[in-house]
C-alpha cells in the first residue's frame, strides 16, 4: 500500500505579502478523506559567513517568539529570484558582506507539516565587509561570535533558530571531517 496522499481539491483561505494559506482535501492512502492546511511561501535562505574565525550573527527582536534571537544571516526569496542570488543580496543587506563566493550547504524544509517553505543553506568565508543597508522595517544587529563560542551557545541552548542550529552543525560536521582528513 502506497504511503502518499491524493490531493482532490485546494481552496485559498489567505493571500498575503509574505505567504498564502490554503486549504487541501486530501484522499488518505486507506481511502478517507482529511482536510489538510498548508502555508504556501516561496522560500528563503540562510549563510554561515566566517571570518577571522568568528562567525557572522543577526540579533534582532521577532514578535512570534517575543523575544531577541541571535541568528544567521537570512531572508525570503523574491518573486522571481534565483536562491543563489537571494543570499548574496540578503548577506549584504543585513551583514554589509560582498560575497565573493559561496558554497551550496544543502536545503531543508522548517515546517514540512504545515508549510511547503524550503530554506537553501549556504557557508562562505570569501566575503569583504562594509556597511549594512536594511530594509525599512528591518532592525537588527550585526554580531561577530567567535566559532567556538558559537558552538557553545548551540549547547547551551542560547541559539534556538532551526535554519541557524542547522546550519551550525552542519559546520561544526565540516570542521570535524575536516580534522579527520588531515590525521588521516
Amino acid at each position: 500500500m502506497k504511503k502518499i496522499e491524493e490531493t482532490l481539491s485546494q481552496i485559498r483561505v489567505y493571500e498575503g505579502k509574505i505567504l498564502n494559506v490554503r486549504q487541501d482535501e486530501v484522499r488518505l492512502p486507506n481511502g478517507k478523506t482529511a482536510r489538510r492546511e498548508i502555508v504556501e511561501h516561496r522560500g528563503g535562505v540562510c549563510a554561515l559567513a566566517v571570518k577571522d574565525g568568528c562567525i557572522l550573527f543577526v540579533s534582532q527582536f521577532r514578535v512570534p517568539c517575543q523575544g531577541i534571537l541571535m541568528e544567521l544571516p537570512a531572508g525570503k526569496i523574491e518573486k522571481g529570484e534565483e536562491p543563489d542570488a537571494t543570499i548574496i543580496r540578503e548577506l549584504k543587506e543585513e551583514t554589509g558582506a560582498t560575497v565573493n563566493s559561496i558554497e551550496k550547504a544543502g536545503f531543508c524544509y522548517p515546517s514540512p507539516g504545515y508549510s511547503e517553505e524550503k530554506l537553501y543553506l549556504y557557508f562562505t568565508d570569501d566575503f569583504g565587509l562594509s556597511k549594512n543597508a536594511l530594509d525599512e522595517d528591518e532592525f537588527l544587529d550585526v554580531v561577530s561570535i567567535p566559532i567556538d563560542q558559537a558552538f557553545e551557545m548551540v549547547d547551551r541552548g542560547e541559539i534556538t533558530d532551526a535554519k541557524s542550529l542547522i546550519l551550525l552543525l552542519k559546520y561544526r560536521e565540516k570542521i570535524i571531517n575536516k580534522i579527520k582528513k588531515v590525521k588521516e
